[in-house]
C-alpha cells in the first residue's frame, strides 16, 4: 500500500550525557534501555550515550560501575563516545547527569551553532537527569568515579528512579 510507511511511527531518540561517558550515562542508557524493553517497547525508541569530553574515547563502561549494575541485573554494553554536533539534530531529547554536563553541552550547542546550522530549539532539548526522578530529591547525579560502593549504588537508586520518570513523561 503506498505511503504506509509515511504513517509509521517514528522512534523517540534519547541520548544520555556525562563527563567521560564511562559511568553515569552508560548506566542511565543501560537502566532507560532495560525499562523500555520490559515495557515492550524497544521499537519505539532509539537510546545512546555520550561524555562532555572525549579522554575515554572507544572505551567500555568503568568496572566497579558494570558490577554494580550487574548486580540488579542491568548489562552495561556502551562504549565511550564524545558528544557531537550532530547528537542535537538527531536527538530528541538530551539527558545531562549533572549541572557541569547541562553547562558544558549548552557552551557546545553555541559553539558548534556559530559554525554550522544547528535548530535553536535543539537548546531546549538539553535537561537533567534527575528533573524526572519521582522518589528522589536530589537534582543531579553524583559522579561516584573517585568514591566507593556506596557512590555507585547512589547512581543506581537515583537512575532507576529518574529512566522510570522518563519513560512515563515520553510516553504520556
Amino acid at each position: 500500500m503506498a505511503g504506509s510507511t509515511d504513517n509509521a511511527i517514528k522512534p523517540k531518540k534519547v541520548l544520555f550525557v556525562c563527563l567521560g561517558n564511562i559511568c553515569r550515562s552508560p548506566t542511565a542508557e543501560a537502566v532507560f534501555r532495560a525499562a523500555v524493553e520490559k515495557r515492550g517497547l524497544s521499537d519505539e525508541f532509539e537510546i545512546d550515550s555520550a561524555g562532555t569530553i572525549d579522554y575515554h574515547q572507544g572505551d567500555p563502561a568503568d568496572g566497579r560501575m558494570m558490577r554494580h549494575a550487574a548486580k540488579r541485573g542491568v548489562k552495561l554494553t556502551s562504549i565511550s563516545r564524545p558528544v557531537v554536533p550532530s547528537d542535537f539534530e538527531k536527538f530528541d531529547v538530551i539527558l545531562a547527569m549533572d549541572d557541569n554536563n547541562e553547562r558544558d553541552l549548552n557552551k557546545a550547542f553555541d559553539k558548534w551553532s556559530s559554525q554550522r546550522p544547528l535548530p535553536e530549539s535543539a537548546r531546549s532539548k538539553v535537561r537533567l537527569m534527575c528533573s524526572y526522578c519521582k522518589k528522589f530529591d536530589d537534582k543531579e547525579v553524583p559522579d561516584p568515579y573517585y568514591g566507593g560502593s556506596e557512590g555507585f549504588e547512589k547512581v543506581l537508586d537515583l537512575l532507576e528512579d529518574a529512566c522510570g520518570g522518563l519513560l512515563d513523561s515520553l510516553l504520556a
